[in-house]
């Protein structure tokens, strides 16, 4: 590196090197070792359904790319296919498809809140929502995490000061880094009580939880006041995001919404691809099932070893604390073949920093007892 090139980096090198300090450096690495870090969690990903289907679009004639925006000659016939089959599934209105969950996220909430709304955030929803508000027109506040007293607490507090716009509650159905569940029921009711919008993330609930896997806003979908996200990246095993909502807000989003506006349209392979994974929900239940079946046995495991569980889902958390600790014992249980992951601030909240246990259908009963066996024997370890 010349001298005239460091020069202009180098607020950038003390940056990584704060960061090493602070053990939150990040590398890529490839996958190996036994899968309890991804969410595929249904083993679509590499499922052969998956692969067959996309064999056949490619032969019918399906293009890889959609050449343009949804607005120019991007909308392509798979798009809508599959967007009316996401409705019919999930049992909304209407259905958009974007190219990813935090685009979808970062759309929403810089195109639907106005200038004068409020959103009211759980504190430990995805990293996109919090940009998304960050960027939008309308206020935001962040409420206490599952907190519906905090909830209630902020937006009258806004009344009060003289807030005059339509209100926006927005969490997560199931959460990603703590492994538990939004309590939607109340949340639908303080969302009706207060005349407000309610957003739902159900980026690791669909496909694994509802009827069919339909996720947990199923019973509450076509409300008028309801968007919902639907991560088709994790349990679908694709990629990209489809959010359900009224035909009005699904209308609005189209005309006003620049990253729906003037991106390229997402593949159509890859909406063949979600469209299969719907049709495998719908006609292989026993993968939802056997998911259940896994969860159940590992919490059970996890009981009978004494080990602290706060999550109920396929999502695991163990809590360490330390960020170097958590990536020294991270390190080694990869070193004994199991892929787990660490995560570290600003992922958590500082001074949680964990593992992130995840469950899915590449692994057997056997595979979670071993892993389970390594990481008491790891910690030990640590603590010597």
């Amino acid at each position: 590196m010349n001298a005239n090139h460091a020069a202009k980096v180098a607020d950038y090198v003390a940056a990584l090197h704060a960061l090493k300090h602070d053990n939150r450096l990040r590398s890529l690495r490839p996958r190996a070792g036994i899968d309890f870090a991804s969410n595929d969690y249904l083993a679509l990903a590499s499922a052969p359904r998956m692969k067959k289907a996309l064999i056949a679009a490619l032969q019918a004639g399906t293009p890889i790319g959609a050449g343009g925006s949804r607005l120019l000659r991007g909308n392509c016939e798979e798009h809508e296919v599959l967007e009316a089959a996401a409705a019919r599934f999930f049992g909304a209105e209407t259905a958009l498809f974007f190219s990813g969950g935090y685009v979808a996220n970062f759309a929403i909430l810089t195109t639907l809140p106005q200038r004068g709304d409020l959103l009211v955030l759980d504190s430990l929803v995805h990293a996109s929502i919090h940009e998304g508000a960050r960027a939008g027109r309308a206020d935001f506040r962040i409420s206490a995490h599952n907190d519906l007293q905090s909830i209630e607490n902020t937006i009258l507090d806004w009344r009060a000061k003289g807030g005059v716009g339509r209100v926006w509650i927005v969490v997560e159905s199931l959460y990603s880094m703590d492994g538990d569940f939004a309590p939607l029921e109340e949340l639908v009711a303080i969302a009706d009580r207060h005349d407000a919008f309610l957003m739902v993330d159900e980026a690791h609930a669909t496909g694994v939880y509802g009827e069919q896997g339909r996720g947990l806003t199923a019973p509450h979908e076509r409300r008028e006041n309801l968007l919902v996200v639907h991560t088709c990246g994790k349990a679908l095993g694709t990629a990209g995001a489809l959010v359900t909502a009224s035909g009005v807000l699904r209308d609005f989003m189209i005309n006003r919404c620049r990253p729906f506006i003037y991106a390229t349209a997402p593949s159509p392979l890859t909406a063949v691809a979600v469209r299969e994974a719907i049709l495998i929900l719908q006609q292989e239940p026993e993968r939802q099932q056997r998911l259940a079946n896994l969860v159940a046995f590992t919490h059970r495991e996890i009981g009978v070893r004494g080990l602290r569980n706060t999550s109920d889902s396929q999502i695991v958390p163990y809590i360490v604390g330390d960020n170097s600790r958590a990536m020294r014992l991270a390190s080694r249980l990869q070193a004994r073949g199991f892929d787990i992951r660490g995560i570290r601030p600003p992922t958590v909240p500082a001074g949680t920093a964990r593992l992130r246990i995840s469950l899915t259908l590449n692994v057997v009963e056997d595979d979670v007892r071993a892993m389970l066996d390594a990481l008491i024997e790891e910690t030990r370890g640590e603590s010597r």
